[in-house]
């Protein structure tokens, strides 16, 4: 299933995307329940937000794959309830707002190392955003005045689905939810001027992810997905998840041996080779620019760029 967060009317929803079709699920349950006399269903089981989704465990997702197909395979025109939208008529949020950890991993792909200059890592070097980064699709990433050389980055994110705490390699996969997209988008400056990563990595908007949640079992390997980036209209980055120093199950287990991994923790797996800071000359993103990242079986996330003209408080 391909999971969505939607707006419309000012009211936040969860939805299942089917081409280019947005089922509401708790619609699609209110009329369920009614059709099926189920009055055992209990009208508040599903979450309304995707982290609590995530925080229900497989039950719930088996119930909304039920209900998907059920509305999907009846005539549901009469249904007191609006159950289907056009993707046009809605707005798509980024999936998850409050995780409570966004974990990046840096130099995790060989082409990448190679155009850096770096050595390939020996183990994962990890860093993290905070939640005040994280956009959603088609929405600006502002650029701070403070920093003059900021860069784009496309990754493929891992969202936790169960509570991960010293799991081994071979178990990792079990604690995966599903997969999508996020920008690690970097001022390069700070980054490397600070003598750590921390605050080039994290300022507002520097976190773009979506457009949706795709559940692990429709992508059966994640480790041979082709990944683009076009900055207005050009390919910058294109590469496949093969490429990853680290792949998914080490990168679980690795972080599980010291923090206990979290349903809808974002783990964000790096980025291959094409990145603006290393290009002759190099590309630093400006106003007026616009990103678009397409993962395979995932799908795309577009996000334009302007200048974060907010003055500063600072003398």
């Amino acid at each position: 299933m391909k999971l969505v967060k939607f707006e419309i009317a000012e009211n936040q929803l969860i939805g299942v995307i089917v081409d280019n079709t947005v089922i509401d699920i708790h619609a699609a349950y209110h009329h369920y329940a009614e059709v099926k006399a189920k009055e055992h269903l209990n009208q508040e089981a599903l979450p309304i937000n995707l982290l609590d989704f995530l925080q229900t465990g497989n039950e719930t997702l088996r119930l909304v794959q039920s209900i998907s197909d059920y509305v999907l395979q009846n005539d549901v025109e009469d249904s007191s309830y609006k159950i289907f939208y056009s993707l046009s008529e809605v707005t798509i949020c980024a999936p998850l707002h409050n995780p409570e950890k966004i974990i990046c991993v840096g130099l995790n792909y060989l082409d990448h190392c190679k155009e850096t200059g770096m050595e390939i890592p020996t183990s994962p070097i990890i860093f993290s955003k905070f939640t005040n980064a994280l956009i959603g699709p088609n929405e600006s990433v502002q650029l701070p005045i403070n920093s003059q050389e900021v860069d784009y980055e496309a990754e493929l994110a891992v969202i936790i689905g169960k509570t991960a705490k010293k799991v081994k390699e071979e178990d990792a996969m079990d604690y995966v939810f599903g997969y999508t997209i996020l920008n690690d988008i970097s001022a390069r400056d700070i980054q490397l001027g600070d003598g750590q990563w921390l605050r080039g990595k994290t300022p507002d908007t520097f976190a773009p992810i979506g457009p949706y949640i795709v559940t692990k079992d429709e992508i059966a390997d994640p480790h041979h997905l082709d990944i683009m980036l076009k900055l207005n209209g050009e390919v910058m980055q294109d590469s496949n998840t093969e490429n990853l120093i680290f792949n998914i199950p080490f990168i679980i287990s690795y972080l599980s041996q010291s923090m206990t991994l979290k349903p809808g923790d974002i783990i964000a797996t790096g980025t291959p080779h094409g990145v603006g800071m290393s290009r002759e000359p190099q590309v630093w993103l400006k106003d007026g620019d616009e990103m678009e990242i397409t993962i395979e079986k995932i799908g795309t996330l577009l996000n334009p760029v302007e200048n974060d003209n907010e003055p500063s408080k600072c003398s």
